[in-house]
């Protein structure tokens, strides 16, 4: 008998897209507890599809980093340990702050307009609170617009090497702020101060930003959170 995984069947349309959302939404949201194990014949079961644009839809968590195939063992939720959250918030916040340094006398008109409009995209998906996916691609979006600015190919390349990571952090931190999505509030004044004159307040609250989510991410999570 297939255990019961209480997921909603999928309806018929964009098949894989909905699968991809409904296992994203139920990640982020605590339905899978980090590094559970999960098989195709329950998913399907649960969900009530075929294999096929399952396969994608796993497929594409795992490129994201929400979920591990491993060979001859099967498929797991990711788990993450308080040292890999820490050495994440460390490294992103040297890559970020090294982007903003080089681009800061590149910013054009241009440039900041491009940045308002993923800010307006992110709030908008903020405020309809319904998509956790969606949030984290829009979030990871805006967070890109300093790597792609910056001029310097081997740190975007860096930094796309790490976004799986980072996905699954998201993921960890809206379930550490019960929220489907990340804060406004701290995007206003990331966005204010990208565009401002004041490259030393930006990369201060970069830090103090990070710091703040890494130290509530862990108070949260420290039940949940192996050591090592």
């Amino acid at each position: 008998m297939n255990e019961d995984l209480s997921l909603k069947p999928v309806d018929d349309g964009t098949v894989r897209r909905r699968i991809t959302q409904q296992l994203t939404n139920h990640i982020v949201s605590g339905g899978f507890s980090p590094g559970q194990k999960l098989t195709e014949q329950q998913l399907a079961a649960s969900l009530q599809v075929s294999r096929g644009p399952l396969r994608e839809a796993v497929r594409e968590l795992a490129e994201l980093g929400l979920l591990i195939s491993v060979p001859y063992r099967g498929l797991f939720v990711r788990s993450i340990s308080r040292q890999d959250l820490e050495e994440l918030y460390s490294l992103r916040t040297r890559l970020e702050s090294f982007a903003f340094e080089l681009l800061w006398d590149l910013r054009t008109p241009e440039a900041l307009d491009d940045l308002r409009r993923r800010h307006v995209a992110l709030n908008r998906t903020i405020e309809e609170g319904a998509d956790s996916l969606r949030a984290i691609e829009e979030e990871l979006y805006l967070h890109n617009w300093c790597f792609e600015l910056c001029g310097h190919n081997l740190l975007r390349r860096t930094w796309e090497g790490m976004r799986p990571h980072v996905n699954f952090y998201f993921s960890l931190h809206q379930k550490a702020h019960d929220r489907k999505g990340p804060l406004r509030a701290s995007h206003d004044v990331y966005v204010r101060l990208a565009c401002g004159d004041d490259l030393a307040a930006m990369l201060d609250h970069l830090k103090d930003h990070m710091r703040q989510g890494l130290a509530r991410t862990i108070e949260e999570l420290s039940s949940d959170l192996p050591v090592t």
